[in-house]
This record gives structure tokens, sequence and C-alpha cells, in this order.
């Protein structure tokens, strides 16, 4: 695979988008938190171990598409 597909992109982009909210909800003050893409990937390899190896309930790939190397 070469380039990622236009539904493992819109799962990408849910997920990211799914986890900034998730910190803007839980976001006790009312300073304003810009998005943050190191912040959600962060998040996102948390949640990653408990869907994906803990729980066991997809794959990695299912979880959040990535292009694998060659």
């Amino acid at each position: 695979m070469t380039e990622l597909t236009k539904k493992q992109i819109d799962r990408q982009d849910y997920v990211d988008n799914a986890i900034h909210e998730l910190v803007l909800n839980i976001n006790p003050s009312s300073k304003h938190i810009d998005w943050n893409i190191e912040m959600a990937g962060d998040i996102r390899d948390i949640i990653e171990v408990w869907l994906v190896r803990e729980l066991e309930l997809c794959s990695d790939m299912e979880f959040y598409p990535y292009l694998q190397d060659e």
C-alpha cells in the first residue's frame, strides 16, 4: 500500500477529532485549548493500548489506519 484510502483517512480524522473533542469537553477551566496533533497522538496511543491490546476489540489498523513499511 502506497497511500491511505479515503476511508482510512476519514477514520484517522474521526479518531483525532474525537480525541480533541474529549479534551475540550473534560477541560474544567475556561481556557481555550488549541488543536494539537502531538497531544492527540499521545492520547491516541493510550486509547490504542486499551482498545487493541488489552480489550482486543479491533486491530491497530482498524483503530487508526497507517501505512505499513514495505
